[in-house]
């Protein structure tokens, strides 16, 4: 009876052209190698979408398999299942493995290959289930386990010219989406026509700007009326009444790049409580990009917004942070909690960090201008202040369509 592997390569076809040039890749992982040399670990065997894609290029799709990148001191290993046959070796920096279904646990056995037995190991602490660390210390028993978490995440933090480059682009189809689904406001039209309008226009445009990448995950979110209360409500059959409040939230996903496009907008004229909040808004919206800057800290912004929204009797209304980081992130994967413009995080801005201003105020249904309103642009820390790379015009002198 022939002996069937627990794992093997497949290197089926050559590799094919990244998101980004292998110095990038390799600069991520010195950064990396740095952070284990501070914390010990011999190996590290990371298991989050965003990190595998940021270190190696692999955008892994799980369906309930396990998925790594093991990092050592000269290598770089990804670790997939067999259902992706060649695609993870074609997609990867470095080296990869694929192991079999033939047997339970093959892919401890494929990741203790490359990582031996008895080392320090470094893991994501924010991913590891409890029952996958279990396994991780069956199959590598190690010396001690560090959470390498905190140290990728500060890493990610800090983009390099290509990453900023890629996000600018991100921004520019945003904002063609954005177009898109403005032109398809009609009274009478439903959510989900609007918001396939805008997702179909971003997923062309990223086809003819990214045409080596692969094509997955881009989405919209278009709200209307009460439906606009939370900043993640999905889309919906409603159809388009006038008078109402609508909410614009474009989201192309290049190779695992997220980046946003998000404004408030009414569908006929709004009513003079509406209009006020609207502006007020907008006036948020205009005074936090104003403070976006290096050396400040997410707290001191935070709380300068506070006082801001606080003076017009409006704080009550605030539902969430004011922004946050952009980079290899999703609606179901990555969050670089570091920056974050919240009361808790003390992170100071720093050139290169890239990061978005989206106040928003939520109006309960009875309330006089009841809705949500949000406006959302993305901003590159520089040197001496901060570049907006969002171009769709927001407020009530753009936004209201007759």
């Amino acid at each position: 009876m022939t002996k069937r592997p627990a794992f093997h390569p497949v290197h089926n076809g050559d590799k094919v052209a990244l998101p980004f040039s292998a110095a990038e890749y390799d600069a991520r992982l010195a950064g990396l190698r740095d952070a284990m040399e501070f914390t010990g670990a011999a190996v590290v065997v990371l298991t989050s979408m965003h990190n595998i894609a940021y270190y190696s290029g692999f955008l892994y799709c799980s369906f309930g398999r396990p998925y790594a990148l093991v990092v050592t001191e000269d290598k770089c290993v990804t670790i997939s299942a067999g259902i992706d046959a060649g695609q993870p070796w074609r997609r990867s920096h470095g080296d990869s493995l694929t192991y079999t279904d033939w047997g339970r646990d093959n892919f401890w056995r494929a990741v203790q290959s490359v990582t031996g037995k008895g080392k320090l190991v470094g893991y994501e602490g924010d991913h590891l289930t409890l029952s996958m660390r279990d396994k991780l210390e069956e199959a590598l028993d190690p010396l001690v386990m560090v959470d390498i978490a905190p140290a990728t995440m500060r890493q990610r933090l800090f983009k390099s010219e290509a990453e900023v480059a890629l996000i600018r682009e991100g921004a520019r189809i945003a904002d063609i989406g954005g177009e898109a689904i403005r032109a398809a406001i009609r009274e009478g039209t439903r959510e989900i026509d609007v918001a396939m309008a805008g997702r179909d226009a971003m997923e062309l445009a990223i086809a003819e700007a990214f045409p080596d990448a692969e094509y997955r995950d881009t989405w919209v979110w278009f709200q209307s009326g009460l439906n606009t209360d939370g900043a993640h409500n999905p889309v919906t059959s409603r159809r388009l009444q006038q008078g109402d409040i609508l909410s614009l939230n474009t989201f192309p996903m290049i190779s695992g790049y997220y980046t946003a496009l998000e404004r408030t907008l009414f569908l006929g004229e709004p009513d003079a409580a509406a209009l006020k909040i609207w502006q007020a808004n907008v006036d948020t919206h205009d005074y936090g990009m104003s403070l976006l800057k290096p050396g400040v800290s997410c707290a001191e912004i935070t709380s300068q917004i506070n006082a801001f929204l606080a003076e017009r009797d409006l704080l009550q209304y605030r539902t969430f942070g004011y922004g946050h980081s952009f980079g290899v992130l999703s609606h179901y994967y990555g969050r670089e909690a570091g920056l974050e413009l919240r009361e808790d995080i003390d992170t100071v801005l720093h050139p290169g960090m890239v990061i978005s201003m989206e106040p928003m105020l939520t109006l309960p249904q009875g309330t006089p201008g009841a809705g949500g309103y949000r406006e959302h642009d993305i901003l590159v820390i520089t040197e001496d202040g901060a570049d907006d790379i969002t171009g769709f015009p927001y407020g009530p002198d753009h936004n209201i369509i007759a």
